[in-house]
């Protein structure tokens, strides 16, 4: 666009050192470079690094980047106080005291390597590398890295995102939108292109559908918010979908704020409408999709009338709403985390993706374009999975082995329900060691926050990788690691687009990056597979050279016009090529994925043939995979376990709905609460309530509260806004207190806050994914003095008094487990029998009968 020309001509190019990657500069070492966490986030903006004595002194948005064009958020702009912040882990150590006393000793690196090579070895003689769980926090620069060490180096199958019930980040629509596209859809705004909006094939979508999420705050996901303002600045329309009022809200043609955990109905209405009225793109359907009839069949019924009274919206405003999107051209749905944390998330999903099929707006300019990886660097959560045994592999505790789901395996990942499950009641195994790299796994992820502290204490080994001291590592770990954080690491990362890389300038203390620290162990674990690296720049070179965690390279470099085309790039730049190539300087776009309508091109499918990526080669309404991985292959609404219309018994004690984990601008997820700048900002968690609510309990604007359910209770501060409705709540995720005692029963305050003191593990949607963590019931009032803390009671009891313990779904398995092994029986994992040894007489563990020889 004209506008974005403008911009371009009018930076003085010279004077940001074009083509350069590192110069000098009024007593400065200034790099050119990315960040990438830690500290968080998600995205990886192009900064200008300003070091002085060994130090990063200021940190500036680079104006010649082409993706974010120089814009940053406070994350980045205060990274110089990350970095140097007096609270980081200086030292590896081991701990001296009980765990919880916050008592330790400093240990070097050897040390520190040498006792858990021997405790690893040891588990493996014993138990097998299934008996280790690996664990890594959000999917930022240890995407790829910790699941390749868990499987290649610990040798163990079980890598999960511990805490999280239902997969409920991402993964839902990852890979619930695979089945019907074959790639993953996100929102065209030219990102793809290095000449951005000034692309000649490139359009603003008429219409934007920003659906649970607000992207300015999150830049969730590799994707900046920013990006879709500019979007607005040239005209697109936004439909916003939220119970709270966000920037978007305010701007929008329609705010629907509807009641959290939904969605799904909302959508099935909305498909209601776009076929009954055939607004939905004819042509297309036929020429592209498969699954019409059946998805027309499913949502006959699913009317506005029908979703307002589930919603809490009105029946015209459902109707009008779709209208606008499907008669876009083109139209665009930005969706988020509400997708994934809602017990329709499959559905959901899929409903998402229907819309966008039906009205041709996939694989278009400005529309929801398909893309990969930059280049196919595809090394992911199943990197290094054929390194494990394939033994200890075939024990790995995914949705249908730990929990009797029937289906085929949803995801790489081991299931969150499963490892709990193990390390509770050790079955159908016991778990021997957890490896936790950049995770604070009590004050962010656990759901059942107090129930998962309870059950990690049984581990006998916990290593703990992370740039700062967290309750998680106060309480449970027994070495503690520090890690580098973005400007004290050589790493890179691939997303959508373009492909980048980030450069080591200053050291802090003795802290090593993930990718050493892995480096390290790996070559000590299995120098077979690590010994081919000697540095930690060689095994990036190995990643983007080969990234489908392989040991074979990638010989077939796509065609770039989309003749004959595999879908992959190869990507023949070194590491420090990227880094220093004046015609990259720390990135490169993959013409893959800016080109269009690739599906014509034949350039989905590894034959070359025209079509998308799925078993049918078409967009698919009711796609195949679904029904394998055992879930219904159309949308629907399924409702939260307890609300208005499940549990109306319980509205008289918790008349309001919880909702929770919106982003804010200071922080990402736990992170971010030792900086000042960010707590000056934002220096206490809030709640976000009407003022009618406010009134209506007592609750004066800045004022303590309890948000309270049947399950247990959390405190923060009330901020009283019109942004929410009179029947639902706002609370915010992650927050501990860094400042406060760490030592247990305290623990840096992390049951204090926590909204995960609420939340139940084992409850799930269809397949296991999902869970109801947006959409729960509570009551709120005062906090009054002498009122008994969450960290006091959990102490007192391992949980809340009036606490509901959610049992596995194999429990009835479990206690029978139980009573066998007490009378001496043994336990065939694989084939879920016990065996009397003395007879060699088998029984069925989940049926209880007797298995005949």
């Amino acid at each position: 666009m004209a506008d974005y020309q403008e911009f371009l001509d009018g930076v003085d190019r010279a004077a940001y050192h074009e083509g350069e990657w590192r110069w000098e500069e009024d007593g400065y070492t200034v790099t050119r470079t990315y960040h990438y966490s830690p500290p968080g986030c998600h995205t990886s903006c192009g900064i200008l690094l300003y070091e002085k004595d060994g130090k990063v002194r200021r940190v500036e948005g680079d104006p010649l980047d082409p993706c974010t064009n120089g814009k940053l958020c406070i994350k980045c702009l205060t990274l110089d106080e990350s970095l140097n912040h007096p609270d980081r882990l200086k030292y590896p150590m081991r701990r001296a005291g009980e765990r919880g006393e916050n008592k330790w000793e400093r240990i070097s690196w050897d040390e520190a390597y040498d006792e858990i090579e021997e405790r690893v070895r040891g588990i493996w003689e014993t138990d097998g590398g299934n008996a280790i769980i690996c664990v890594h926090g959000t999917g930022r620069n240890i995407n790829w890295q910790v699941p390749f060490f868990g499987q290649a180096g610990l040798k163990t199958p079980n890598i999960s995102t511990f805490g999280f019930t239902g997969f409920s980040c991402y993964m839902p629509r990852i890979c619930g939108s695979i089945a019907p596209f074959g790639d993953f859809p996100i929102v065209d705004a030219s990102e793809t292109h290095a000449d951005r909006y000034g692309n000649a094939e490139w359009v603003p979508p008429e219409v934007l559908v920003v659906w649970g999420n607000e992207p300015l705050a999150s830049n969730a996901d590799g994707y900046v918010g920013h990006w879709l303002v500019q979007c607005v600045q040239m005209g697109t329309k936004i439909i916003s979908i939220d119970p709270r009022l966000t920037w978007w809200g305010v701007r929008a043609e329609h705010w629907l704020q509807i009641r959290p955990g939904t969605d799904a109905a909302l959508a099935c209405a909305w498909l209601n409408v776009i076929i009954g009225e055939e607004l939905y793109d004819k042509e297309h359907v036929e020429a592209w999709c498969s699954g019409f009839d059946e998805l027309v069949e499913s949502v006959r019924e699913t009317t506005p009338e029908w979703a307002a009274a589930i919603c809490d919206l009105n029946p015209d405003d459902i109707r009008d709403s779709a209208r606008l999107y499907a008669r876009a051209e083109p139209g665009a749905i930005q969706w988020g985390l509400a997708f994934d944390q809602q017990v329709s998330a499959m559905a959901l999903c899929l409903a998402g993706c229907d819309l966008m099929a039906l009205c041709g707006n996939v694989d278009v300019p400005g529309g929801n374009i398909l893309v990969h990886n930059a280049f196919e660097i595809n090394a992911g959560y199943a990197s290094g999975e054929h390194l494990t045994p394939p033994e200890w592999r075939a024990k790995k505790l995914n949705n249908n082995f730990a929990l009797s789901i029937e289906g085929g395996d949803f995801v790489a990942h081991a299931s969150s329900d499963g490892l709990l499950q193990a390390i509770e009641d050790g079955f159908p195994y016991p778990i021997k060691m957890m490896w936790i790299q950049s995770s604070n796994t009590l004050s962010c992820p656990s759901q059942d926050a107090p129930r998962v502290m309870k059950a990690m204490q049984n581990i006998p080994f916990i290593v703990n990788a992370d740039p700062y001291l967290t309750p998680t590592s106060v309480a449970l770990a027994d070495i503690v690691l520090p890690v580098a954080m973005s400007a004290e690491r050589n790493s890179a990362r691939t997303w959508w687009s373009p492909c980048r890389a980030m450069v080591k300038v200053v050291d802090f203390y003795e802290a090593k990056s993930d990718e050493q620290i892995i480096l390290d162990l790996g070559k000590r674990l299995n120098p077979e597979v690590f010994g081919q690296w000697e540095t930690d720049i060689d095994w990036l070179n190995w990643y983007l050279h080969d990234g489908t965690g392989s040991f074979s390279a990638t010989t077939e470099a796509t065609d770039q016009g989309g003749a004959k085309n595999t879908g992959k790039t190869l990507f023949t730049a070194s590491w420090e090529e990227l880094v220093r190539d004046p015609s990259m300087v720390g990135h490169a776009y993959d013409e893959f994925n800016a080109t269009y309508y690739k599906a014509e091109k034949g350039m989905f499918r590894e034959d070359g043939s025209v079509g998308y990526g799925t078993p049918s080669g078409r967009l698919e309404l009711a796609p195949l995979l679904y029904r394998y991985w055992g879930l219904d292959t159309t949308p629907f609404h399924t409702e939260p376990p307890e609300g208005p219309l499940s549990t109306p018994e319980l509205m008289d004690e918790y008349p309001l709905i919880l909702t929770c984990g919106g982003r804010s601008f200071e922080f990402f997820h736990s992170e971010h609460r030792q900086l000042p700048t960010m707590r000056e900002l934002h220096p206490q968690p809030r709640v976000l309530i009407n003022p009618a609510t406010a009134e209506r309990y007592g609750i004066q604007d800045g004022q303590w509260v309890w948000i309270e359910n049947d399950h247990g209770r959390f405190k923060q501060q009330a901020k009283v806004s019109p942004v929410v409705n009179e029947k639902t709540v706002h609370a915010e995720h992650g927050w501990w207190f860094p400042e406060s005692d760490p030592s247990a029963p305290y623990l840096f305050g992390t049951f204090e806050s926590n909204p995960n003191n609420c939340t139940r593990a084992f409850v799930t949607g269809q397949g296991g994914v999902g869970s109801p963590i947006k959409g729960m019931i509570c009551k709120v009032y005062p906090v009054r003095e002498g009122d008994t803390m969450p960290y006091e009671q959990i102490a007192a009891t391992g949980n809340f008094p009036w606490y509901r313990k959610v049992e596995s779904p194999r429990q009835g398995e479990i206690e029978r487990f139980r009573r066998a092994r007490e009378a001496g029986m043994d336990y065939d994992v694989m084939a879920n029998q016990l065996v009397d040894p003395a007879t060699g007489e088998r029984t069925d563990l989940k049926t209880g009968e007797p298995v005949e020889a």
